[in-house]
Parts: C-alpha cells; sequence; structure tokens
C-alpha cells in the first residue's frame, strides 16, 4: 500500500526503506545460532517466530520512544506492518492456502502484541529492580513448550542488555534504518 502512495508522497520512500533495513537487521540477529545453542531457545518455526517478536518488540519500543509526530514512530510502524507482510509471504512459502493466511497471520499479530506486552512489562519491571517478572515472561512465551529450560534469567540478562544498548543508540538515526546490534547475546561471549 505504502508503494501506492509513495508516487504521491515521495516522503513515503525513505521510510519504507530505513523500515526495511530495521526489520532485515532485527531478523539477521534473531538467527544468530547463539540464541539456539547457548540460551536454549527452540530452534522451530515458533522458535524462530518468537526471537523475531523480540528483536522487532526490542527495536520499535526504542523508536516509540520519540515523540509524537516525530519520524521515527512512523517508521515503527511501517517496520511493523513489513514484518506481517513478510510473515504472509512466509506462510504462503510454506505452502498455506489463501483461506488459512488470514486467521493465521491474526493469531501471528495477537501472539506477537501479547508476547511484547509480557515483555515489555518484564523489562520495565526488571529495570525496576524485580527480575522475576521477566523471566516469568520468557517461561511462559519463549520457552513454553520446555518450561524446564534453565536458561531464561541467561535470556533475561541478554534483554537487558539489548534494550540497554537499543537506548544508547541515536534515535534519528534509527529513523534512517541504521542501527547495531553487536550486543552479545551471552554476557562476555558470543
Amino acid at each position: 500500500m505504502l508503494a501506492f502512495f509513495s508516487r504521491f508522497f515521495p516522503g513515503a520512500a525513505p521510510i519504507r526503506e530505513a523500515a526495511s533495513a530495521l526489520y532485515l537487521k532485527a531478523v539477521g540477529k534473531a538467527r544468530d545460532p547463539a540464541f539456539y545453542r547457548s540460551l536454549q531457545v527452540p530452534d522451530t518455526v515458533d522458535g524462530r517466530f518468537d526471537m523475531v517478536v523480540i528483536h522487532t518488540g526490542l527495536a520499535i519500543r526504542r523508536l516509540r520512544e520519540a515523540p509524537d509526530g516525530d519520524v521515527a514512530r512512523v517508521v515503527a510502524q511501517e517496520m511493523f506492518d513489513q514484518m506481517f507482510t513478510d510473515f504472509d509471504r512466509s506462510l504462503r512459502e510454506m505452502g498455506v492456502g489463501d483461506m488459512g493466511v488470514g486467521p493465521r497471520i491474526k493469531k501471528m499479530g495477537q501472539a506477537w502484541y501479547a508476547r511484547m506486552g509480557a515483555y515489555d512489562r518484564g523489562i520495565d519491571a526488571a529495570l525496576g529492580g524485580d527480575r522475576a517478572v521477566l523471566e516469568a515472561a520468557l517461561r511462559e512465551n519463549l520457552y513454553r513448550a520446555h518450561p524446564e529450560v534453565s536458561a531464561a534469567p541467561a535470556m533475561a540478562d541478554y534483554l537487558l542488555r539489548a534494550d540497554a544498548h537499543l537506548k544508547a543508540q541515536d534515535i534519528g538515526t534509527m529513523a534512517k534504518g541504521g542501527i547495531d546490534w553487536r550486543c552479545d547475546v551471552v554476557a562476555g561471549g558470543s
């Protein structure tokens, strides 16, 4: 849809390009093998979806710190929209028919909002001194199929480091597609 409007509103193309760059970099970080090896994230479609949720959510969390009306907020929305366009494409590539895509996308949207809401509350609680909320959110969402996983505290550490790392970055640079995900998955390591 934005492609249509970009013919009439030339400012839409840079927003689309910035959002695309941010989304692709978030997906790239979500694919880091260290999550699946060191932090016991299930190497499944669901586990990979969860890692995309976490990384896009962290980027959007940072972009939404911009004042109302700032281009960073528009880029955040465009990034979200592009993510779901990509999910739609991925479902079709996996063989989901036209009639099944819509309901699955709706469920993915609900899952994204529920998980990011839980992670946002957890990060905020951890920043206030209560890490248990974040660890519980990770056990319930990311590790739901494997409650015996012991990596929730290490994953909580990563989320807090990544959130701080993104907060230290210039929001104007991020709004132009520049983001640095060089934050170790495991403290002091890969």
